[in-house]
């Protein structure tokens, strides 16, 4: 045995191992996906996604007050309309007085400057159709009708005080028309964190419920297919050229292949969506006693850092947040 070579030294000990950890996890590296949704007066729980709830406009202050006590890196918010308000073009996307502007102002007001506001930028939660854009005569999204709806959303979501716009649609020039967008009217400090690589994922399901989506059918022909690789690079590269302030792939989890050739090339921040499927999955499986919870969510987020991700929106993020500190 003389002469051997012997890794085990190195793992003999908490203390050893913690020194020659090569990733890091830490609260900063977390963002809280949140849901508001108009008309309701408490909090309402999302079934197929157990702890994650629908927020009252209350709810959703004093949840993000504890999130960022926590010490969690930012809060990504979606709104859910009511059903009546949805219609063909998402227009309460874009109305000053619609659910999720309103909820970014609520934010602002509660948490700004100490955290990282970020707004979803995209239709689907407020068409009646369910689709990330404006639906053609033909039963297509048309993407550069879509880019107007867009825009208008952005500049709608950074008056109410969004930091970041988070342009998840998977339209082609999205970026770059948001970014026109925003700089002509002065919002040049508004940041863009774009979907660079969002692919059509049967795990969206629970977010489905979370936001009450409308659709039907899929979204095959805007988000990418599952089975390409190259595609995400020319998606990253489209993005990066057109003013992508930090760079996301969305899953997280069956995706860590994609996300260590982004994080490889990408010469801004990059993000990793771990998504509503992801946490089902972790969740039930820990419910019927066969997973243990906390070590499968903290191994999940350190292999999603570890693949590259910079930044890491979780369900967990305030919960984890707590187990870190």
């Amino acid at each position: 045995m003389t002469g051997l070579d012997r890794p085990r030294r190195l793992r003999r000990t908490p203390a050893l191992r913690r020194l020659v950890a090569e990733t890091t996890l830490r609260p900063r590296h977390l963002v809280l996906p949140m849901f508001v949704a108009d008309g309701l007066e408490e909090p309402r729980e999302i079934g197929s996604m157990p702890g994650v709830m629908q927020h009252s406009m209350d709810s959703l202050r004093k949840a993000a007050v504890e999130a960022v006590a926590a010490g969690v890196g930012g809060l990504m918010l979606f709104g859910v309309p009511l059903p009546e308000d949805k219609d063909a073009t998402g227009s309460k996307a874009s109305d000053p007085d619609g659910i999720l502007n309103r909820g970014l102002r609520a934010l602002a007001d509660e948490v700004g400057g100490s955290t990282v506001i970020m707004a979803d930028t995209c239709l689907d939660e407020f068409t009646d159709h369910g689709h990330c854009g404006v639906v053609a005569s033909d039963g297509a999204v048309d993407n550069d009708a879509t880019l107007h709806r867009y825009v208008d959303m952005a500049l709608a979501q950074a008056e109410a005080g969004a930091d970041l716009l988070g342009t998840s649609g998977m339209m082609d020039g999205q970026v770059g028309a948001i970014r026109r967008g925003l700089d002509a009217v002065g919002h040049t400090d508004t940041g863009i964190l774009a979907y660079a690589a969002k692919y059509a994922s049967a795990f969206y399901g629970p977010f489905r419920e979370a936001v009450s989506s409308s659709l039907e059918g899929d979204r095959r022909s805007y988000q990418q297919d599952p089975a390409n690789r190259r595609e995400s690079l020319r998606e990253l590269h489209l993005d990066l050229a057109e003013g992508a302030d930090i760079v996301m792939v969305k899953p997280a989890m069956s995706y860590l292949d994609i996300l260590r050739e982004v994080a490889d090339r990408s010469t801004v921040p990059v993000a990793a969506y771990q998504i509503s499927g992801e946490y089902a999955m972790i969740t039930a499986a820990a419910e019927r006693g066969w997973i243990d919870r906390r070590a499968s969510v903290l191994e999940s987020l350190t292999g999603i850092r570890r693949a590259g991700a910079d930044i890491v929106l979780t369900y967990w993020a305030a919960e984890a947040a707590h187990w870190l500190s």
